[in-house]
């Protein structure tokens, strides 16, 4: 049922139909509360923090996932390759407590949240979760020196962390009808052109709002048996194609995610015939859902993360990785802006 209700709100966010305007009103008290706040911090009444390393946040100012997770995997890959020293904070969304705490390969989703370990698994970075990001990144840099940089997943209102720069992420939704939570998507108003400091990447095939920034790629890397993902095997297309070969009927595509349908349709752009397992946003998997006798089922990495390979019996589980490719031009702006030079403190 809030599954259900889940998705009939997101899509009253596309449009200004019956919904969203009886929804309107506490968008308006919202939209107060959101520049009240900001105002505070503005003006340091509010205290913001400044670490002694530069801080990088990179969120999405529309509720549900926008690319966020593979956002966060490329840009730390992208400074491991030039010789930074990255670690990630994130509040783990669906772990047990706002505890702060490291994340490694062997912390369970429930301790850790599905994508703070995801983001651990496929970067190898040091990686801790809490409700304060501010006093998460602390943490961090007291248990782990040599980080250079934090990288700050899905922090763009926790206004309290100074930072040096910020990536606001977009998908093909935009800013859906343009008003703010409840009757929109929106968490702070949309700004009438990019921030001061700020970077804009679109999760999609082309612009979707009035905001300079540029196109991520979206890319299959390919499939490996769950037993073997957990072992850091490559994935592989060559897997994929057997999988396609040997299937007699639509393989099950199951995906935990704000926007499945991305996922189904990566796999059917590979010619993949398959038979959709919508699921909810971070579904925990305590229950499997897709019948005992299912053969194969595709699922994605934030999926795999949750998924015990000794509770799935027969069926044999692929993991699908998924990747972001960064333009160049968006890679060069990135580090232009993290410099030694760079001024810290966009907000």
């Amino acid at each position: 049922m809030a599954h259900d209700w889940s998705r009939r709100l997101q899509r009253a966010w596309l449009t200004r139909g019956p919904l969203a305007v009886a929804l309107w009103p506490l968008s308006l008290l919202f939209h107060a509360v959101v520049r009240v706040r900001a105002a505070l911090y503005a003006s340091g009444r509010l205290p913001v923090r400044e670490l002694s390393v530069p801080v990088i946040v990179v969120g999405n100012l529309i509720a549900g996932g926008a690319g966020k997770t593979p956002t966060v995997i490329a840009i730390v890959q992208l400074l491991q390759r030039r010789g930074f020293t990255p670690g990630v904070v994130s509040r783990g969304y669906g772990r047990r407590d706002d505890s702060v705490q490291s994340v490694d390969d062997d912390t369970r989703a429930a301790h850790a949240g599905d994508e703070p370990l995801l983001i651990r698994r496929r970067t190898k970075a040091p990686v801790a979760v809490g409700r304060d990001r501010v006093a998460t990144a602390e943490f961090l840099l007291s248990v782990d020196p040599d980080i250079d940089v934090i990288v700050c997943d899905d922090g763009l209102q926790h206004l309290r962390l100074a930072r040096t720069l910020q990536v606001l992420v977009f998908d093909e939704r935009g800013s859906g009808n343009g008003w703010l939570l409840p009757a929109g998507p929106l968490r702070e108003p949309m700004p009438a052109r990019t921030p001061a400091r700020s970077l804009v990447l679109y999760n999609a095939k082309r612009r979707t709002t009035r905001l300079k920034g540029e196109l991520a790629t979206r890319l299959l890397s390919g499939i490996a048996l769950l037993n073997d993902w957990r072992r850091g095997a490559e994935p592989s297309l060559g897997a994929l194609a057997e999988l396609k070969r040997d299937a007699h009927q639509p393989i099950l595509a199951a995906a935990g995610m704000a926007q499945p349908e991305r996922f189904f349709a990566m796999l059917r752009e590979r010619g993949v015939s398959i038979a959709k397992c919508p699921l909810p946003d971070h579904y925990d998997f305590k229950t499997l859902p897709w019948p005992a006798d299912t053969p194969d089922v595709l699922v994605t990495e934030k999926d795999a993360v949750k998924l015990d390979p000794a509770r799935v019996g027969t069926t044999r589980v692929w993991v699908a990785t998924l990747d972001f490719a960064l333009p160049a031009s968006f890679e060069a702006a990135l580090l232009a802006l993290l410099s030694p030079s760079a001024k810290r403190g966009t907000r």
